[in-house]
């Protein structure tokens, strides 16, 4: 069986979320991560609620969440029809669970500063 994950992000100003004069760390890094999965062959996808809300209203367990909770719940997580996750985005190790791929797939570490120093 394949593997599909799908976030349900709450209302963002543009489709990834990652604009304006202040960017949110973690519509950052989700978006890093969903590039991720796509390119370890994961069908993942990211819907955001100002930009396209059908999918909201024709999958059944985000309708019910909406109904019953309300756009608090948002982000959520389906993975294969399955809700996963509601109201954060989903950790690293809980990517990692869900798909089977490494750990440090998606926790990269910082790219090391070299600094060249001219003695004089």
């Amino acid at each position: 069986m394949s593997l599909k994950i799908e976030i349900f992000d709450p209302a963002l100003c543009c489709s990834t979320g990652i604009c304006g004069p202040s960017v949110d760390p973690e519509l950052t890094r989700i978006a890093k991560d969903i590039h991720t999965l796509q390119k370890n062959n994961i069908d993942a996808v990211r819907y955001n609620l100002s930009q396209n809300a059908e999918p909201y209203v024709t999958t059944e367990v985000i309708s019910q969440l909406l109904d019953d909770e309300g756009t608090d719940a948002l982000p959520a997580t389906i993975v294969n029809g399955e809700l996963k996750k509601k109201g954060n985005y989903p950790t690293a190790n809980e990517l990692s669970e869900w798909t089977g791929l490494p750990i440090n797939t998606f926790v990269t570490k910082p790219k090391s500063l070299k600094i060249d120093l001219e003695v004089q």
